[in-house]
């Protein structure tokens, strides 16, 4: 499995996406009314810089957190932040400062400095608006992502299950007066899918939304009646209308904040996502070190006296989608099995009160893999993914090979 540790970093800036090479009338195509800003148009950047190593035995730590934010917040100083990239940072005299792009030299510009540490950059995400982000890896892929919004009406059911079975699995979303979500779907491409600068993928995302938004999705939309009508089979089915035109890798859909599915594909299969809260206190420390070795690498996390957090989980399943019930498992079983492993640390001291953290710092590293080994136990090792923000800025993952 890989762990990773995440830091989140914000910085504002402005930028034009225009390309020297083309014309005017090919800029406009290709970027849309951005390119007509002579003088850059303004962003809130949100940056996630990624990190993957071995945790250290003594510390709990994969790498002190505090100095990603120290030497990335140098970078974003200097080249990003209150700049206008076209012209303030060398990489886009000649680069269109796309979020691909900016997200490649962000990696590209803080990868070095951490060639002396025991830990690695893998990754740099970044989220330009609510509707679009990118993310570079190490290996050099890169991703784009572009979200839409709906709001529509559904009976969660399958035909091809009797009333009680509807009942049974679905309960009150199986009602035949029918119930509501505002939708959030996320459409990830590869960035060299992404060659008219984004224009043409948000162009189909939007009539597929006008499809969705305001329908009651099982008798206004005729492609998606006579077939299970669930959050699984919708991303299934919104995957496939879009695949038509552009090669998408995977989509994200998101029925509420707290509930996804993902489709990869017919070859990747389905996924389910989960959040849930806890709160509890802790204190970092380790006994094997002195206090001043302490207060160096823990800071004011070492207080004798405890501090807490509102800790955010987020668990991906992956399993086999039934074709009859239109599911990959039942969302109240795996609503009560996450909330399970979780209730013996909830409002607990968790260094005094869970034998977990007893002889181990209860870093969020260490936090994330005890809480792996809960949550496969009680999903049938069907976990793929386990995400644990300690902070919205802190953010710890474990997953198996081959999961993004």
């Amino acid at each position: 499995m890989l762990l990773t540790v995440s830091k989140r970093l914000e910085f504002s800036a402005s930028r034009r996406l225009f390309d020297r090479k083309l014309s005017a009338a090919d800029n406009l195509a290709r970027f849309g009314s951005e390119s007509a800003a002579r003088y850059g148009t303004g962003r809130n950047y949100v940056g996630y810089f990624v990190f993957s190593g071995e945790v250290d035995p003594v510390t709990g730590m994969l790498m002190n957190i505090s100095e990603i934010k120290s030497r990335v917040g140098a970078i974003l100083a200097e080249d990003f932040d209150h700049k206008f990239l076209n012209e303030d940072n060398v990489a886009f005299l000649e680069s269109v400062p796309t979020p691909e792009n900016v997200a490649r030299q962000l990696f590209a510009q803080s990868e070095p400095l951490f060639r002396d540490s025991n830990a690695r950059l893998v990754a740099c995400h970044l989220r330009e608006t609510e509707a679009t982000s990118a993310t570079f890896y190490a290996d050099g892929a890169c991703e784009a992502n572009y979200w839409i919004d709906f709001s529509a009406a559904r009976q969660t059911m399958s035909p091809y299950l009797t009333p009680a079975e509807n009942e049974e699995l679905f309960g009150q979303a199986s009602s035949a007066h029918g119930h509501g979500h505002h939708y959030r779907a996320r459409f990830t491409f590869a960035g060299t899918a992404v060659s008219d600068g984004g224009e043409g993928i948000r162009n189909r995302l939007a009539r597929l939304r006008l499809e969705l938004d305001h329908k009651h999705l099982n008798y206004d939309v005729p492609a998606l009646q006579g077939g299970p009508m669930t959050t699984e089979s919708l991303a299934q089915w919104m995957h496939e209308q879009i695949s038509e035109t552009f090669p998408v890798e995977r989509i994200r859909l998101h029925e509420r904040d707290d509930f996804f599915a993902e489709y990869l594909g017919r070859s990747g299969g389905c996924r389910l996502g989960m959040r849930q809260t806890f709160s509890a206190a802790h204190r970092l420390h380790v006994s094997k070190l002195t206090g001043e070795q302490n207060t160096a690498l823990f800071g004011k996390c070492d207080n004798p006296r405890g501090h807490g957090h509102r800790y955010v989980t987020e668990t991906t399943v992956g399993g086999s989608y039934d074709e009859r019930s239109g599911t990959l498992r039942s969302f109240t079983q795996l609503h009560g099995a996450i909330a399970h492993a979780l209730e013996s640390w909830q409002d607990k001291h968790l260094d005094l009160e869970t034998p977990e953290f007893r002889d181990h710092p209860s870093t969020g590293e260490n936090i994330v893999q005890a809480l792996w080994q809960k949550l496969d136990v009680n999903l049938g090792g069907s976990v793929t993914r386990l995400r644990l923000w300690e902070t919205p800025n802190n953010r710890f993952t474990l997953r198996t090979p081959n999961v993004r």
